[in-house]
């Protein structure tokens, strides 16, 4: 694999990780960010919480949390922001992704 720009978290981002966590109880509790195939534009975002890692798995930390990412995702996430967005229209985790060449007006889909 080639040099990795990784992922970074906006303290907005950390903060809701945070509040995410500490509602588990659990504080091995990491975000994942995963790519899968489909949504309107090709491929999507996925969010969860996950304790566990993977062989393939890449962990990032920024502001107190940690953000883990498996290397085919990265392929297409790497270089991105991991913020979080609370506002009139909803609450969500959000990635801005500069390998996008499109997204969905959704926000989760993309397309490289």
């Amino acid at each position: 694999m080639t040099e990795s720009a990784g992922l970074t978290i906006t303290e907005s981002a950390a903060k809701r990780i945070t509040d995410l966590i500490a509602t588990e109880g659990d504080a091995a509790l990491m975000l994942r960010v995963a790519v899968s195939s489909g949504g309107c534009s090709g491929f999507q975002y996925g969010f969860d919480l996950d304790a566990a890692l993977g062989d393939d798995d890449l962990v990032f930390e920024g502001h107190g949390v940690k953000v883990v990412v498996d290397e085919m995702s990265l392929a297409l996430v790497d270089g991105s922001e991991v913020d979080y967005i609370d506002d009139l229209i909803g609450a969500f985790f959000r990635l801005s992704n500069p390998n996008a060449s499109s997204s969905c007006g959704c926000g989760v889909s993309f397309a490289v």
